[in-house]
């Protein structure tokens, strides 16, 4: 029986490193498409949305873009959280770095932003791993629930 102590806050430690590391990933690959001092015309393809969480519900608006990039590729993207008011057929501004423009961005430049919106969930996802950790660190020596 005591095991559940021990696989539950491992699994949920893991799930909260994971995140941690897609978060990292998602902020890193803004922060080079922005830095990457290339821009291009991108035609909005489609507009969607996707319904998540059972809970608490949740909309995200998508878009698909496709831009032709300077070395002459046709790059389709899928971005998710962009404006209501882009709808297909307008054209907006991607930003790209040369060696990877499948990872461009029409979100409008915000390094500070993205910064600290990264740091505040890795610092509460570090809160829960170290609560996972304290946790079973602690069910050996007799805390019971």
């Amino acid at each position: 029986m005591d095991l559940i102590f021990y696989l539950a806050p491992s699994f949920i430690a893991c799930v909260a490193l994971c995140a941690g590391f897609a978060v990292v990933r998602r902020s890193l690959r803004l922060r080079a498409a922005w830095r990457g001092g290339l821009t291009a015309e991108a035609r909005c393809l489609r507009a969607y949305t996707s319904r998540g969480g059972d809970d608490h519900p949740h909309t995200t608006q998508h878009h698909v873009y496709e831009f032709t990039a300077r070395d002459g590729r046709t790059v389709r993207i899928d971005e998710a959280g962009g404006p209501a008011t882009t709808v297909p057929g307008d054209v907006v501004v991607v930003h790209y770095a040369a060696r990877h423009p499948e990872h461009a961005t029409a979100r409008a430049p915000r390094p500070g932003t993205n910064l600290a919106g990264t740091v505040l969930l890795l610092g509460f996802l570090g809160v829960v791993v170290a609560f996972c950790v304290f946790f079973v660190a602690e069910v050996p020596t007799g805390l019971h629930i």
